[in-house]
């Protein structure tokens, strides 16, 4: 795994060696830089696959055709004999860096669709005087960009990016808005003016003489149930699933370093130890736990009890809230973008543990968006008739009633979801879900910020989903929203910017391209089913994990904010357009127990971090 940056136009090798140095912690063991005139290309190496060879910037001798690139293609391999057979001879022994920028000389952007992994790259073309950049199918794998009269500039990461003399690293006020509005960035948004993330599944094409982008989306998820599968095909799609999750583990198990698995206890990284068990002895497995002092929050029995079925080699750390707590501010200062999912402090956690032993480690990331594991899921029926019987007077006194429950600091208590539902009710069906998880809501917003965005503009991406699909049923509405939005900009962020903080790999086994044509094609009937969700993954599970772990309710990475919050220091509230009484007023209500404001303060801080970390 590794970082990659890069900029055309004004600026110099010093600014390249800045921008490359800036991502060290992504690529702790090489660095090297590539200038061509005005082109500037710099790669940071944390050696996984190939560690003899596979430096970077890496050219072809032939073309000079260059690449930098962050990635792993699990199918590098099999493609790499398709190029083999078409006449190409490889320098490397078996680098997936070489096997990259070979199928594109081969191949040409078409290559992108072929691979099965992780990547971001930049690929330049000196004889046409153009560079390329691309991302992997949901975004795994970031790529930020900049463009203004000074030039272009690229980068794994903002950091580094803001290090290119002639970044704008000004705030976007109408983004701001949004990222309380919905915890995160959607859509390639960023907090910088001419500053996007280049979207999942995408290439850019940039041509140096005229300084043109050409954006081209490559794959994008839909879901296309085969409405033919019935009931009667549901053994044949057990053993299936078996199979596929069988082999996207076992791809990922390839590495040329030290390799174990996050184990929380939950379904999706069970499964993923499940299989793992079938490919490799016990002795070979190494599983990593994180467990919580606080038991509402804590899995870490069910850990224990998945490793000690399999008889791997299981790691805990046991962590208390102060610990946690006390390390927030230093991780959110590191993210250089705003993330208002607070489990990523534990998920921190989870990798700097895990990387005292291994450099590689697989995760269940994916699994809920593919196979309806989310609690939102579960009330989208319940809603609609709410919708249908609940006039609107009667739902304004509802909620305020509920409004008076005092706040508990359980994880997911039933009065926070409560709340949480009935705030989503107050809106169109295409804002609902956005609503249900965000720190404001519309009204908010108003009261909040001088010239605030309408809802229409919060949620303009929710929005345009939705219309797209109007002829979808709910279910399948709610499935495009969590793996079009939720995965790549809150889940995958928090999931790489976690690993990569510690020089740790990270590699999602659900996101295997098999797996997810699989779930594509599978009918919303056997992912959620008479309340049961992830109701074929558990079919398949049965047999391979005990019993109790197969029957508990998702629980989620969770902490006691409400009781942190109630501890840290005040945020700072100087934010641009925000006005600072309404800070206080929420700190002191979330301070008194008269008010649930835990998530916009949570984003308070996470803009204070990152506005640290990016001295802005």
């Amino acid at each position: 795994m590794c970082g990659i940056t890069g900029f055309y136009g004004a600026g110099s090798r010093d600014d390249i060696l800045s921008m490359t140095s800036a991502l060290r912690h992504r690529g702790p063991d090489d660095g090297n830089i590539f200038v061509d005139a005005a082109l500037h290309l710099g790669h940071r190496r944390l050696s996984i696959v190939d560690l003899t060879h596979g430096r970077q910037p890496m050219q072809d001798a032939a073309t000079g055709t260059t690449i930098v690139y962050n990635g792993e293609i699990y199918n590098h391999a099999e493609i790499r004999a398709q190029l083999e057979a078409l006449g190409h001879v490889f320098v490397t022994d078996h680098c997936d860096t070489e096997t990259v920028l070979r199928a594109f000389l081969e191949w040409g952007t078409d290559c992108f669709a072929r691979f099965n992994g992780m990547f971001a790259l930049a690929i330049y073309c000196p004889q046409r005087r153009t560079v390329w950049l691309a991302r992997d199918r949901f975004g795994e794998k970031p790529l930020f960009y900049t463009h203004n009269s000074h030039g272009f500039a690229f980068a794994s990461e903002i950091c580094a990016l803001a290090r290119w003399p002639h970044f704008d690293a000004s705030l976007d006020q109408a983004n701001v808005q949004r990222f309380f509005g919905w915890g995160y960035l959607p859509g390639g948004r960023t907090l910088h003016p001419g500053c996007r993330s280049l979207l999942p599944g995408s290439w850019l094409e940039l041509d140096l003489a005229t300084r043109t982008q050409k954006h081209t989306r490559y794959w994008e998820f839909e879901l296309t149930p085969d409405d033919f599968l019935t009931d009667k095909d549901e053994e044949r799609l057990v053993e299936e699933l078996r199979h596929l999750l069988i082999k996207a583990v076992e791809r990922r198990l390839l590495s040329d370093v030290p390799l174990g698995i996050f184990l929380s206890g939950g379904l999706d990284s069970s499964s993923v130890l499940a299989a793992a068990a079938r490919i490799l002895p016990p002795d070979h497995i190494s599983a990593f736990t994180v467990g919580f002092t606080e038991p509402s929050f804590d899995e870490s029995g069910n850990a224990r009890q998945v490793a000690e079925a399999f008889g791997v080699r299981h790691h805990v750390s046991v962590l208390d809230a102060e610990r946690m707590q006390a390390s927030a501010p230093d991780i959110l200062a590191h993210m250089s973008e705003p993330l208002g999912d607070a489990s990523l402090v534990p998920t921190f956690q989870l990798a700097k543990f895990t990387r005292q032993s291994v450099t590689v480690a697989l995760s269940g990331d994916g699994g809920d968006e593919l196979f309806a594991g989310y609690d939102p899921l579960a009330a989208l029926k319940p809603a609609a008739l709410y919708r249908g019987l609940v006039p609107a007077p009667l739902h304004k006194l509802l909620r305020r009633a509920v409004g008076l429950l005092p706040s508990s600091d359980r994880n997911m208590s039933l009065e926070f979801k409560l709340k949480r539902v009935l705030r989503g009710l107050s809106h169109t069906k295409g804002m609902q879900l956005p609503l249900w998880m965000s720190p404001l809501e519309p009204a908010e917003v108003r009261r909040f910020f001088d010239c605030p965005l309408s809802a229409e503009e919060i949620y303009e991406d929710a929005l345009t989903l939705w219309d797209a699909h109007a002829g979808s049923d709910d279910m399948s509405q709610a499935l495009l929203f969590f793996t079009r939005f939720y995965l790549p900009d809150d889940i995958l962020v928090k999931a790489d910017r976690a690993s990569m903080m510690v020089s740790l790999e990270s590699r999602a086994v659900f996101l295997d391209n098999d797996i997810v044509a699989f779930c594509q094609r599978l009918p919303n009937s056997f992912k959620y089913r008479n309340g049961t969700r992830k109701y074929l993954l558990r079919k398949a599970l049965a047999g391979w994990l005990p019993e109790r772990i197969l029957a508990l309710p998702k629980k989620g990475f969770g902490i006691p904010l409400n009781r942190w919050l109630r501890d840290m220091s005040s945020p700072s509230g100087n934010v641009p357009g925000l006005h600072a009484q309404a800070v206080r007023s929420c700190e002191t209500a979330q301070k008194a127990r008269k008010g649930d404001h835990r998530l916009f303060l949570w984003c308070l801080h996470a803009l204070d971090g990152v506005r640290k970390g990016l001295a802005i």
